[in-house]
């Protein structure tokens, strides 16, 4: 059945944010208009936002996986092609316990978090699906391999470390510290600035290596090709540290600025426009207009568009000082 959302759109220079389904928003937008998208969409069975059709609360992790399936094909359209997708996604546990028990990852008394019929606690879709009690349900590599199969290429599977995770009271297993930051392209030649996030090679300084010194001499090896002549410099490594950051707006999953600044950087020039079709409280478009890109963010529920508006207009200001 064809979604009917009333789309309303807010431009303002440099962004523009747009109040409804990102399925049927998107379709609003031109053909490969975006140089990089950068998204962490709503995870399944984990929040409930208040809005119908919302993608996330859906009956079965297949069910979800198709609706991101539908949403990243409109993104593959009006990605360009040489255009890459900067995909943020979490996972979560099952739990029969009478559909009433609450993940882990929640913290009772938060507006929206507690969603005690949510369907990863629905033991008549978990037994459908075959997942037991207890069960990781594996959401980010069933997408992965989804998009994959609907003809995205995977390129990396990014580590997102958390120094600072919520705390679990768990006593069979770790407490989960990460998510994964999949980086999918249209094509295996795709724009990637490196340069423009390299890491500092502290551990190696800046001696001669020149002579081989440093490179096992006789072995034949060459030095490594992801250091700079300079050797003050490394490639950006797949297990990114970085701290999650509480906001005092409304929305209460929010994607830390650090997170998207290599994504936007890496993956987009000067004067690019971003995408991001969930974009929550909008961090990326707050990263990207401070790094001289231009926005276009999709977000379901009208009360985090004004929150997003709100605070790019805030993060505007605050560069103008």
């Amino acid at each position: 059945m064809a979604l009917r959302i009333k789309i309303k759109t807010k431009k303002a220079k440099g962004y523009r944010l747009i109040s409804g389904d990102c399925r049927t928003a998107l379709q609003s937008l031109p053909a490969k208009s975006i140089r990089t998208c950068v998204t962490s969409p709503p995870y399944w069975g984990l929040r409930d936002y208040g809005v119908d059709t919302q993608i996330g609360a859906e009956d079965s992790p297949d069910d979800y996986v198709a609706s991101m399936v539908e949403v990243f094909r409109e993104v593959r359209r009006v990605l360009a092609d040489d255009g890459t997708v900067w995909l943020n996604i979490g996972d979560t546990y099952a739990s029969m316990r009478d559909s009433k028990a609450v993940p882990d990852s929640l913290r009772k008394g938060n507006d929206g978090t507690a969603v005690p019929k949510a369907a990863n606690r629905n033991p008549a879709n978990l037994k459908a699906a075959n997942i037991k009690h207890k069960d990781l349900i594996g959401i980010p590599w069933r997408l992965a391999f989804a998009l994959q199969q609907d003809g995205w290429y995977i390129r990396q599977d990014i580590i997102w470390s958390k120094p600072n995770p919520m705390p679990e009271s768990v006593r069979d297993r770790c407490t989960k510290s990460h998510e994964y930051v999949f980086l999918l392209t249209k094509r295996d030649k795709y724009f990637y600035d490196n340069e423009a996030i390299k890491e500092p090679a502290r551990d190696w300084g800046t001696r001669d290596r020149t002579n081989g010194k440093y490179h096992n001499a006789g072995t034949g090896l060459t030095p490594h090709t992801g250091l700079t002549k300079s050797y003050e410099k490394k490639n950006k490594r797949s297990v990114w540290v970085i701290t999650t950051k509480p906001f005092k707006g409304a929305h209460f999953a929010v994607m830390p600025e650090d997170l998207a600044v290599p994504c936007i950087l890496a993956g987009s020039e000067i004067g690019d426009t971003v995408l991001d079709p969930f974009a929550g409280s909008g961090t990326t478009g707050v990263v990207a207009l401070r790094h001289g890109r231009k926005f276009i963010g999709v977000e379901l529920n009208p009360e985090y568009v004004k929150l997003a508006e709100e605070r790019i207009m805030k993060s505007i200001e605050k560069e103008n000082k």
